[in-house]
């Protein structure tokens, strides 16, 4: 059976009011007065050296940047203990280096782990962090790094150094306000079904496959949404999700936040004043394939489309006060996937005439393997102010999740960051396992984990 360990409502805030009581595992503790609430930010850099690995050591290493990486979040007081949402340019942190990075982040900011959100946007030429499937490749003897311990360590140090400096320079947030607006021209699922329906064909991130580019989109989700904060007049934060792997193309060693990162950038060039953040929704089985042909014109058209996609909804935002901040967590401790077998993958990973990718990929199974079996769960949280809640959920989510937690939220509006902790690699629904098709075969959870995870969205949302 699938366990849940319940900590929803580590902290359950109403601003200007105190909720007497515990039950269930709740915690409420007496809120500040909304002029009270306080917000910092931070940024630092995560772009790996030359030399270092890039997507887990089967795609060509670090040879020079195009652009570099970043983590960058905000710290919220004054609603409890602090409160600390991070983004990171990685393709994924996982299992006990996620542990880590946000343990890190709640030391610096004098709060407790299961109040920090690390994000990661999921862009290829970027590094992979699993230091569980690292110890792994490393006892192989000729195997290239999956993330280097001491560049990981340097991170770390630096988001402690960068987080710790923030709340120091707080600044009042008094208001949230939130909009919408569709993206053109960018997503489409990845899976093909045929008419026997099993996939047929993966339309990956690029593809000039001319069916993979006439057939439809098919199931997303159109719609980029951005949440800001405000501190009187002045939009101080402006968060903004869209589900859709961030790749445009990868694989030649320059190190990229790619389309997504870039138009990000550019509006924080245009505004300055203002932190923006971007979160990679649930895009597990979405991609730009049928837009993108993997050439350097497409980056530059697909950055323009998101661009233009984040003007679009901030132009729609109305800052309203902050009435009520919640913070909601809940654990899970999915089941395994029987088609995979620890003492056959380790035998494959000791293979010296194995690729590289059918060795170093395997190492990421086995460590979360391990960890479930060591029953160490994985943590959902949200962030809950006022009629907006925002999500962040683990590995990827196929965007059916995205829309049961809109769903789920009823005239809540509802905001989907995905790829948190990576350990379960690709999280489908229930009724996609049987279809077939990679990222099927890619998923470490067995189909109950779709139940799981949904009970766990809903349990994030206000009540009514």
């Amino acid at each position: 059976m699938s366990a849940e360990i319940s900590r929803r409502g580590f902290i359950a805030n109403s601003v200007g009011s105190t909720v007497a009581g515990a039950a269930l595992g709740q915690v409420s503790v007496a809120a500040e007065q909304p002029g009270e609430l306080r917000l910092s930010t931070f940024r630092y850099d995560v772009t790996p050296p030359v030399g270092h690995s890039l997507c887990g050591g089967w795609i060509k290493p670090v040879v020079g940047m195009d652009d570099p990486l970043e983590a960058i979040g905000y710290v919220l007081l004054g609603a409890g203990k602090p409160i600390v949402v991070c983004a990171v340019d990685w393709t994924g942190i996982m299992n006990s280096a996620h542990l880590q990075w946000r343990q890190v982040l709640a030391d610096a900011a004098q709060t407790t782990v299961d109040r920090v959100a690390v994000q990661s946007v999921h862009q290829h030429n970027a590094p992979f962090a699993c230091m569980d499937a690292e110890e792994i490749v490393l006892a192989q003897g000729d195997l290239p790094h999956i993330i280097e311990p001491g560049f990981f360590r340097r991170c770390l140090d630096a988001g402690h150094k960068a987080v710790a400096e923030s709340i120091k320079k707080t600044v009042p947030v008094t208001q949230i306000a939130h909009s919408e607006a569709r993206i053109e021209k960018v997503a489409g699922n990845r899976r093909i079904i045929g008419l026997n329906g099993k996939v047929m064909s993966q339309r990956g991130s690029s593809s000039r496959n001319p069916d993979h580019q006439r057939l439809p989109e098919g199931l997303i989700d159109p719609m980029l949404k951005t949440v800001a904060f405000y501190n009187g007049e002045k939009k101080i934060v402006a968060s903004h999700y869209y589900a859709c792997h961030p790749m445009s193309y990868y694989g030649d060693g320059m190190v990229s936040a790619d389309f997504c990162g870039l138009a990000r950038r550019r509006r924080q060039e245009q505004e300055p004043g203002c932190v923006h953040l971007y979160f990679n929704g649930c895009g597990g089985n979405i991609g730009a394939g049928k837009y993108n042909d993997g050439s350097k014109e497409a980056r530059v058209e697909l950055t323009k489309r998101m661009f233009d996609g984040i003007v679009a909804s901030e132009s729609e935002l109305k800052p309203l006060p902050i009435k009520s901040v919640a913070w909601e967590t809940m654990d899970i401790l999915p089941v395994l996937n029987t088609a995979f077998d620890e003492e056959r993958l380790m035998a494959g990973i000791s293979d010296k005439n194995n690729r590289v990718v059918a060795r170093n990929r395997p190492a990421y199974t086995v460590a979360f393997m391990r960890r479930i079996k060591a029953k160490r769960p994985i943590t959902l949280s949200a962030l809950n102010v006022n009629d907006v809640s925002m999500l962040h959920l683990p590995a990827e989510c196929f965007v059916e999740y995205q829309f049961r937690a809109q769903a789920a939220g009823g005239s809540r509006f509802v905001a989907c960051a995905a790829y948190g902790d990576g350990g379960p690699w690709y999280i489908p629904t229930e009724e996609a396992y049987p279809q077939g098709g990679y990222a099927v075969s890619m998923a470490w959870c067995a189909p109950e984990v779709d139940q799981l995870l949904s009970d766990g969205i809903r349990s994030l949302l206000p009540v009514g």
